[in-house]
């Protein structure tokens, strides 16, 4: 080193500090973290550790050389041998300066590679016999065409860097050595430090190109995305700008003519918010923009200006958001039903199983639920108990008297007065995508010249396509897949083909008196309380009395009738407690004619059953069942056959088929067949203003028949229902439950059904089999035989 240099150098150092004595085949090493120094390169390194300072400074106080290494671990504080990597880069202190701060900077100029061959022991730093590497020198046309490439791709990537002097892309234009171009541009490159000291290892020609090629394409990539992305933000923020400008002019123009306001400005904006906070798929997003912008250029006086507002409130209002996970728990489920519902055993075991395969298959598409039932019997709430168990909201949405597809898809916007459908309208009440939603009186489902509803519910309610609904109004697809739809009917029947399969359908029967009594109690009589202002205490219901409220008030398979008798004893304690003639009420049965006035229900049984020709049928309505008299009577005559009652043709040819039989059975009746030809029957069925049609009477017309031409009663607690065939068989018919039900509330005792009708009875509820005496039968001779006893 030069004198001037080193004395400049001494100066710097502390003093006091001994000089060690190093072998001359041996370098002091300094180890540097996360920094790479190539031959030929001038860099300054800051040291703080007490190792690299200390043999900094013994290499400016011999005046020689050190060796730069790299440590393998940043992180290792006194590195040993193993922590140090074994090509380095020697090199000669020009500079050593101590800042005020305390802080140490060398700078070193790079001379040469070397390679560790000996660490030394016995020093305070790194000191190691070390063997120099030389330059290579041979140069062939593989190795200058990778130069020239290096040297292209090295200048296309410092034109991306900022503030790249000249004088850098000078050297790189300048060098033609490859072994100084490669470490010049590995040394200036933004490249990790492994890969860096990677290069430096790499002593062959062709690879150190290649490794740094490789490198700078993979920087390269780099910056030209990074720049793109750079533009692209640039170019959108100038769009930006650019629009809000000509917005700005634009209400500058408006202002002028005396066509916009502040007020409408502002609402442009809430609605550009509202968008863009909606959430909505890319389509509708880019469908509403258009809009708005169409609403932007618009005067406030125009028609079709008050049009789009409207469109686009529909559009931000509706829910777009992916609905929230459901919060299934199996036994709070099974307690809100319990709590809401009493009975229906078999009912809420099947919502019990649809609520553990959604939790388990929570992206599945479950059943459409069907509940098929007499009004009153809690369809509608089932359905809201559902909804509080999923932890989802509950809308519901009547179709009762609907005939026009437009209630279900909506209108076009064109029509003055457009509303979208009542799906899409129950769905912004609830303000959710995945609500409980409720499909009630889906039976009462009428068409018209505008069309079939029915045939747009099948897109609604198939889990398969509903995901694109598209509402007339919106002209948008709208995601139905996540709403879990119920519907409610009252008779099955009615129900288009197509619609019903895709339903599965849920009987709920009608109720006992006792489950009505416990309905009443657990209920019905707090809801009334509430209802008409009483507190509790006020009035109280003996079992007694709601039992003859039960029997003799009403008849009824659900409990609205019950109710409402409820509600107007209360209502007499009302009127008693606000004038102070009662501070409470205690209601028994003989209360009830004084309160609701004489029983509007007789036991019509013993009064219509006491005299041959007379039988008790059991028939199903769609409001439940209910039981049926078939009288019949014989005049002078030519063998005519007389029918009244509103017959259906069903059930006219059922009597037709009952008189043939008993024809034929005369002999094993006692009867002389020749006396059906000099008279006429006439069979009757009572309540003859309402329409009465199907074959299940059969069996009680042929026993009315026979009864009559016997002249033997029919037992009077006796009732009966079931088809027949010409030889006599006794065939099955449906609603056996509910005929059932209806017998055991009429008061029967016994009750005669087909054979092949037996399995229904596991569906019937168990207080009814311990009540009624079940008689079943193979033919008419069965039915004789224990309906009109000798």
């Amino acid at each position: 080193m030069p004198t001037d240099r080193s004395d400049r150098n001494r100066d710097r150092v502390a003093t006091g500090a001994s000089i060690l004595v190093i072998p001359e085949d041996a370098m002091v090493i300094v180890p540097v973290r996360n920094v790479v120094l190539f031959p030929g390169m001038i860099l300054p390194l800051t040291i703080g550790r007490e190792q690299p300072i200390l043999a900094a400074q013994q290499a400016v106080k011999t005046e020689r050389p050190v060796g730069i290494l790299l440590q393998r671990d940043a992180g290792v504080e006194v590195p040993g041998p193993d922590d140090l990597c074994l090509v380095g880069t020697v090199a000669n202190i020009l500079r050593y300066v101590t800042l005020p701060d305390n802080t140490h900077v060398i700078v070193c100029q790079g001379l040469q590679r070397f390679r560790i061959a000996e660490y030394l022991s016995g020093y305070p730093f790194p000191v190691a016999r070390i063997g120099r590497i030389d330059e290579p020198e041979a140069i062939d046309s593989e190795v200058e065409a990778r130069t020239i490439q290096l040297r292209e791709r090295a200048l296309e990537v410092l034109q991306f860097l900022p503030q790249v002097s000249q004088e850098l892309l000078g050297a790189v234009k300048s060098l033609v050595q490859p072994g100084a171009l490669t470490d010049l541009v590995a040394s200036v490159a933004e490249i990790k430090i492994a890969e860096r000291q990677q290069v430096l290892e790499t002593i062959d020609l062709r690879r150190r190109l290649d490794l740094v090629l490789g490198c700078l394409q993979r920087r390269l990539e780099v910056l030209r995305l990074s720049r793109e992305i750079d533009e692209r933000a640039k170019a959108s923020i100038d769009q930006h700008q650019r629009e809000y400008l000509l917005r700005e002019q634009l209400k500058s123009i408006q202002k002028e003519l005396g066509e916009g306001d502040a007020g409408n400005s502002s609402e442009i904006e809430a609605l550009r918010k509202a968008i863009a906070e909606a959430e909505m798929p890319e389509e509708v997003a880019t469908q509403a923009n258009k809009e708005l912008k169409r609403l932007e250029r618009m005067s406030d006086g125009s028609a079709e200006s008050s049009m789009i507002r409207a469109y686009l409130d529909w559009l931000v209002e509706l829910p777009w958001k992916e609905p929230e996970p459901d919060r299934i728990e199996i036994g709070e489920a099974r307690r809100i039903l319990e709590g809401d519902h009493f009975g229906l055993d078999q009912i809420k075991k099947r919502i019990i199983e649809f609520l553990a395969v959604r939790k388990l298959n929570p992206g599945g598409h479950g059943p459409i639920l069907c509940f098929v039932g007499p009004p009153g019997v809690g369809k509608t709430s089932l359905g809201q108990s559902i909804a509080r168990a999923l932890g989802r909201k509950f809308v519901r949405a009547s179709l009762g008297g609907c005939h026009d597809e437009a209630e279900i898809r909506g209108h076009r916007r064109t029509y003055i007065g457009a509303l979208p459908g009542n799906i899409i309208q129950a769905i912004r009440k609830a303000g959710s995508r995945g609500c409980v939603m409720m499909l009630d009186e889906i039976d009462k489902l009428g068409s018209g010249i505008q069309g079939d509803p029915s045939a747009a519910l099948l897109e609604v309610l198939d889990p398969e396509q509903n995901n694109t609904f598209r509402d007339n109004y919106l002209a948008l697809p709208y995601d139905l897949s996540r709403m879990l739809f119920i519907t409610t009917a009252n008779v099955l029947d009615n129900i288009p083909g197509p619609l019903r399969d895709r339903m599965e359908i849920i009987q709920l029967p009608g109720y006992t008196q006792e489950e009505k009594r416990e309905i009443a109690r657990r209920y019905l009589v707090g809801r009334q309380i509430v209802q008409n202002g009483l507190k509790e205490g006020q009035i109280e219901f003996s079992d007694a009395s709601l039992t003859a409220i039960i029997r003799d008030y009403t008849r009824e398979a659900g409990v609205r009738s019950l109710e409402r008798q409820i509600g107007a004893v209360c209502r007499r304690a009302a009127v008693n407690i606000a004038e102070g003639t009662l501070n409470a009420m205690q209601v028994e049965e003989n209360d009830l004619p004084a309160i609701l006035g004489p029983g509007k229900y007789d036991n019509e049984v013993a009064l219509r059953t006491g005299e041959a020709g007379v039988a008790t049928g059991l028939a199903w309505t769609p409001v439940g069942g209910d039981i049926l008299f078939i009288e019949a009577s014989r005049t002078s005559g030519d063998g005519k056959l007389i029918l009244t009652g509103q017959l259906g043709e069903v059930m006219k040819e059922s009597a037709q088929a009952a008189l043939t039989l008993a024809k034929t059975r005369a002999a094993s009746l006692g009867l002389d067949p020749a006396g059906f030809e000099k008279v006429n029957v006439h069979v009757h069925v009572p309540a003859g203003a309402i329409p009465k049609d199907g074959p299940s009477a059969g069996v009680a017309m042929f026993i009315a028949l026979a009864s009559l031409f016997a002249e033997r009663p029919v037992r009077n607690d006796t009732a009966m229902t079931g088809e027949i065939s010409l030889r006599g068989l006794v065939l099955p018919v449906g609603g056996i439950k509910d005929k059932v039900l209806a017998a055991m509330r009429a008061g029967i005792q016994r009750v005669m059904l087909p054979a092949r009708n037996r399995r229904d009875l596991e569906e019937v509820p168990a207080e009814a089999k311990e009540k009624l005496e079940f008689i079943f039968l193979e033919n008419v001779d069965d039915a004789v035989r224990n309906a009109m006893p000798r």
